[in-house]
Protein backbone atom coordinates (compact mmCIF):
# COMPACT_ATOMS: atom_id res chain seq x y z
CA UNK A 1 0.00 0.00 0.00
CA UNK A 2 1.37 3.42 -0.98
CA UNK A 3 2.00 6.05 1.66
CA UNK A 4 -0.76 8.24 0.23
CA UNK A 5 -3.30 5.39 0.20
CA UNK A 6 -2.35 4.53 3.76
CA UNK A 7 -2.67 8.18 4.75
CA UNK A 8 -6.13 8.43 3.15
CA UNK A 9 -7.36 5.29 4.92
CA UNK A 10 -6.04 6.56 8.22
CA UNK A 11 -7.72 9.93 7.73
CA UNK A 12 -11.03 8.36 6.74
CA UNK A 13 -10.93 6.12 9.82
CA UNK A 14 -10.51 9.16 12.09
CA UNK A 15 -13.05 11.38 10.34
CA UNK A 16 -16.15 10.17 12.24
CA UNK A 17 -14.55 11.00 15.60
CA UNK A 18 -13.29 14.38 14.39
CA UNK A 19 -16.66 15.27 12.87
CA UNK A 20 -18.44 14.23 16.07
CA UNK A 21 -16.18 16.38 18.26
CA UNK A 22 -16.45 19.27 15.81
CA UNK A 23 -20.23 18.98 16.03
CA UNK A 24 -20.13 19.08 19.83
CA UNK A 25 -17.74 22.02 19.74
CA UNK A 26 -17.08 23.90 22.96
CA UNK A 27 -14.79 22.30 25.49
CA UNK A 28 -14.83 18.97 23.63
CA UNK A 29 -13.16 20.55 20.62
CA UNK A 30 -10.88 22.55 22.90
CA UNK A 31 -9.72 19.33 24.57
CA UNK A 32 -8.99 17.70 21.20
CA UNK A 33 -7.05 20.74 20.02
CA UNK A 34 -5.15 20.95 23.32
CA UNK A 35 -4.02 17.30 23.26
CA UNK A 36 -3.18 17.25 19.54
CA UNK A 37 -1.38 20.59 19.78
CA UNK A 38 0.71 19.62 22.80
CA UNK A 39 1.81 16.44 21.02
CA UNK A 40 2.71 18.40 17.88
CA UNK A 41 4.56 21.02 19.93
CA UNK A 42 6.49 18.28 21.74
CA UNK A 43 7.51 16.83 18.37
CA UNK A 44 8.75 20.21 17.14
CA UNK A 45 10.77 20.85 20.29
CA UNK A 46 12.21 17.32 20.14
CA UNK A 47 13.38 17.88 16.55
CA UNK A 48 14.87 21.26 17.53
CA UNK A 49 16.46 20.10 20.77
CA UNK A 50 19.89 21.39 19.69
CA UNK A 51 18.42 24.90 19.75
CA UNK A 52 17.45 24.36 23.41
CA UNK A 53 13.76 25.41 23.31
CA UNK A 54 12.28 26.26 26.69
CA UNK A 55 9.56 23.65 26.53
CA UNK A 56 7.75 24.62 29.73
CA UNK A 57 7.30 28.17 28.46
CA UNK A 58 6.09 26.78 25.15
CA UNK A 59 3.57 24.40 26.68
CA UNK A 60 2.16 27.04 29.03
CA UNK A 61 2.03 29.68 26.29
CA UNK A 62 0.31 27.25 23.94
CA UNK A 63 -2.32 26.35 26.55
CA UNK A 64 -2.93 30.03 27.30
CA UNK A 65 -3.26 30.82 23.59
CA UNK A 66 -5.89 28.12 23.11
CA UNK A 67 -7.65 29.17 26.30
CA UNK A 68 -7.69 32.75 25.06
CA UNK A 69 -9.31 31.63 21.82
CA UNK A 70 -11.83 29.48 23.67
CA UNK A 71 -12.89 32.10 26.21
CA UNK A 72 -12.28 35.28 24.25
CA UNK A 73 -11.25 36.15 20.73
CA UNK A 74 -8.19 37.01 18.67
CA UNK A 75 -6.79 39.58 21.17
CA UNK A 76 -6.72 36.98 23.94
CA UNK A 77 -5.27 34.38 21.59
CA UNK A 78 -2.48 36.85 20.80
CA UNK A 79 -2.03 37.54 24.52
CA UNK A 80 -1.44 33.83 25.11
CA UNK A 81 1.13 33.70 22.32
CA UNK A 82 2.94 36.77 23.65
CA UNK A 83 3.02 35.35 27.16
CA UNK A 84 5.37 32.71 25.76
CA UNK A 85 8.08 35.28 25.15
CA UNK A 86 7.85 36.59 28.71
CA UNK A 87 7.88 33.07 30.19
CA UNK A 88 10.78 32.04 27.98
CA UNK A 89 12.83 35.05 29.06
CA UNK A 90 12.13 34.37 32.76
CA UNK A 91 13.07 30.68 32.44
CA UNK A 92 16.16 31.53 30.40
CA UNK A 93 17.32 33.93 33.10
CA UNK A 94 16.73 31.38 35.86
CA UNK A 95 18.43 28.50 34.07
CA UNK A 96 22.06 27.72 33.32
CA UNK A 97 21.46 27.66 29.53
CA UNK A 98 24.24 29.43 27.74
CA UNK A 99 23.32 28.67 24.13
CA UNK A 100 22.10 31.37 21.75
CA UNK A 101 19.28 33.33 23.38
CA UNK A 102 17.98 34.28 19.93
CA UNK A 103 17.71 30.63 18.84
CA UNK A 104 16.17 29.55 22.14
CA UNK A 105 13.55 32.31 22.21
CA UNK A 106 12.91 31.97 18.48
CA UNK A 107 12.13 28.26 18.36
CA UNK A 108 10.12 28.41 21.58
CA UNK A 109 7.91 31.23 20.31
CA UNK A 110 7.70 29.76 16.79
CA UNK A 111 6.08 26.59 18.08
CA UNK A 112 3.39 28.46 19.99
CA UNK A 113 2.69 30.93 17.19
CA UNK A 114 2.59 28.23 14.52
CA UNK A 115 0.67 25.50 16.33
CA UNK A 116 -1.23 27.54 18.91
CA UNK A 117 -2.19 30.24 16.44
CA UNK A 118 -3.31 27.74 13.81
CA UNK A 119 -5.42 25.64 16.16
CA UNK A 120 -6.73 28.69 18.01
CA UNK A 121 -8.13 30.22 14.82
CA UNK A 122 -9.75 26.89 13.94
CA UNK A 123 -11.53 27.07 17.30
CA UNK A 124 -12.70 30.57 16.44
CA UNK A 125 -14.07 29.35 13.12
CA UNK A 126 -16.16 26.80 15.01
CA UNK A 127 -17.49 29.62 17.21
CA UNK A 128 -19.04 31.49 14.27
CA UNK A 129 -22.72 31.93 15.09
CA UNK A 130 -24.97 29.29 13.46
CA UNK A 131 -22.48 28.44 10.71
CA UNK A 132 -19.37 27.50 12.67
CA UNK A 133 -19.76 23.73 12.41
CA UNK A 134 -20.16 23.67 8.64
CA UNK A 135 -17.42 26.26 8.18
CA UNK A 136 -14.98 24.09 10.15
CA UNK A 137 -16.06 20.96 8.29
CA UNK A 138 -15.56 22.82 5.01
CA UNK A 139 -11.99 23.71 5.97
CA UNK A 140 -11.13 20.16 7.04
CA UNK A 141 -12.60 18.49 3.94
CA UNK A 142 -11.24 21.16 1.61
CA UNK A 143 -7.71 20.54 2.85
CA UNK A 144 -8.20 16.79 2.44
CA UNK A 145 -9.61 17.16 -1.09
CA UNK A 146 -6.84 19.53 -2.17
CA UNK A 147 -4.11 17.25 -0.82
CA UNK A 148 -5.56 14.16 -2.49
CA UNK A 149 -6.16 15.80 -5.88
CA UNK A 150 -2.73 17.44 -5.90
CA UNK A 151 -1.03 14.13 -5.19
CA UNK A 152 -2.74 12.10 -7.89
CA UNK A 153 -2.65 14.76 -10.60
CA UNK A 154 0.91 15.69 -9.74
CA UNK A 155 2.02 12.08 -9.97
CA UNK A 156 0.14 11.54 -13.24
CA UNK A 157 0.97 14.66 -15.23
CA UNK A 158 3.07 16.86 -12.98
CA UNK A 159 6.20 18.21 -14.67
CA UNK A 160 6.90 21.61 -13.17
CA UNK A 161 8.29 21.47 -9.63
CA UNK A 162 7.00 24.03 -7.14
CA UNK A 163 9.76 23.93 -4.55
CA UNK A 164 12.32 21.28 -5.57
CA UNK A 165 14.72 22.18 -2.76
CA UNK A 166 12.04 21.62 -0.11
CA UNK A 167 9.58 19.07 -1.47
CA UNK A 168 10.48 17.64 -4.91
CA UNK A 169 7.14 15.82 -5.24
CA UNK A 170 4.99 18.96 -5.33
CA UNK A 171 4.18 20.33 -8.78
CA UNK A 172 2.33 23.32 -10.17
CA UNK A 173 -0.02 20.97 -12.01
CA UNK A 174 -0.88 19.35 -8.71
CA UNK A 175 -1.49 22.74 -7.13
CA UNK A 176 -3.96 23.69 -9.88
CA UNK A 177 -5.81 20.38 -9.42
CA UNK A 178 -5.82 20.85 -5.65
CA UNK A 179 -7.27 24.35 -5.94
CA UNK A 180 -10.01 23.11 -8.28
CA UNK A 181 -10.90 20.21 -5.95
CA UNK A 182 -10.90 22.54 -2.95
CA UNK A 183 -13.21 25.03 -4.61
CA UNK A 184 -15.63 22.26 -5.54
CA UNK A 185 -15.54 20.79 -2.03
CA UNK A 186 -16.16 24.13 -0.34
CA UNK A 187 -18.99 24.83 -2.78
CA UNK A 188 -20.71 21.50 -2.08
CA UNK A 189 -20.43 21.79 1.72
CA UNK A 190 -21.45 25.43 2.06
CA UNK A 191 -23.99 25.65 -0.77
CA UNK A 192 -26.89 25.13 1.63
CA UNK A 193 -25.95 28.33 3.50
CA UNK A 194 -25.28 30.45 0.41
CA UNK A 195 -28.00 32.96 1.26
CA UNK A 196 -27.12 33.29 4.94
CA UNK A 197 -23.37 32.81 5.32
CA UNK A 198 -21.08 32.99 2.27
CA UNK A 199 -22.21 33.67 -1.28
CA UNK A 200 -21.14 31.25 -4.01
CA UNK A 201 -18.22 33.47 -5.18
CA UNK A 202 -17.10 33.88 -1.56
CA UNK A 203 -17.28 30.12 -1.04
CA UNK A 204 -15.15 29.51 -4.13
CA UNK A 205 -12.64 32.10 -2.89
CA UNK A 206 -12.52 30.34 0.47
CA UNK A 207 -11.78 27.01 -1.20
CA UNK A 208 -9.00 28.45 -3.35
CA UNK A 209 -7.31 30.29 -0.49
CA UNK A 210 -7.51 27.26 1.82
CA UNK A 211 -5.98 25.03 -0.87
CA UNK A 212 -3.03 27.37 -1.45
CA UNK A 213 -2.52 27.91 2.28
CA UNK A 214 -2.56 24.16 2.94
CA UNK A 215 0.19 23.61 0.37
CA UNK A 216 2.36 26.29 1.94
CA UNK A 217 1.65 24.83 5.37
CA UNK A 218 2.95 21.48 4.17
CA UNK A 219 5.99 23.12 2.57
CA UNK A 220 6.68 25.13 5.72
CA UNK A 221 6.87 21.99 7.86
CA UNK A 222 8.97 20.25 5.20
CA UNK A 223 11.44 23.14 5.26
CA UNK A 224 11.63 22.95 9.05
CA UNK A 225 12.20 19.18 9.05
CA UNK A 226 14.81 19.40 6.30
CA UNK A 227 16.68 22.12 8.19
CA UNK A 228 16.60 20.11 11.42
CA UNK A 229 17.55 16.83 9.70
CA UNK A 230 14.31 14.86 10.08
CA UNK A 231 12.07 13.04 7.60
CA UNK A 232 9.03 12.86 9.89
CA UNK A 233 8.12 14.87 12.96
CA UNK A 234 7.65 11.70 15.00
CA UNK A 235 6.58 8.06 15.05
CA UNK A 236 3.37 8.40 17.03
CA UNK A 237 1.26 7.40 14.04
CA UNK A 238 3.65 4.78 12.71
CA UNK A 239 4.09 5.05 8.95
CA UNK A 240 2.00 8.21 8.96
CA UNK A 241 4.68 10.12 10.86
CA UNK A 242 3.90 12.35 13.79
CA UNK A 243 1.03 14.58 14.86
CA UNK A 244 2.68 17.64 13.35
CA UNK A 245 2.86 15.84 10.00
CA UNK A 246 -0.92 15.44 10.09
CA UNK A 247 -1.66 18.98 11.23
CA UNK A 248 0.79 20.95 9.08
CA UNK A 249 -1.66 21.88 6.31
CA UNK A 250 -4.46 22.76 8.73
CA UNK A 251 -2.18 25.03 10.75
CA UNK A 252 -1.96 27.37 7.75
CA UNK A 253 -5.36 26.65 6.23
CA UNK A 254 -7.21 27.50 9.46
CA UNK A 255 -5.85 31.06 9.77
CA UNK A 256 -6.32 31.63 6.02
CA UNK A 257 -9.95 30.50 6.22
CA UNK A 258 -10.62 32.60 9.32
CA UNK A 259 -9.40 35.79 7.70
CA UNK A 260 -11.18 35.13 4.39
CA UNK A 261 -14.44 34.68 6.32
CA UNK A 262 -13.69 37.80 8.37
CA UNK A 263 -12.97 39.81 5.22
CA UNK A 264 -16.10 38.85 3.30
CA UNK A 265 -18.63 38.58 6.13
Amino acid sequence: MSSLASRILFTVALLPAVIGIAYLGGWWLFALALVAGLVALHELYAMARQLRPLVLAGYVGFALALLGAQLGDVPWLVAGVLSTLFLAFVLYGLSDIRTSATATFGVTLLGVLWIGGGLGLLLLIRDIDEHGFWALIAVIFTVFAADTAAFFVGRAIGRRKMAPAISPAKTWEGLVAGVAAAMLTAFLILYRDRDEFLTIPETLLLGAVVAVASVFGDLFESAMKRDLGFKDSGRLLGGHGGMLDRLDALLWAGPAAYYVILAVS
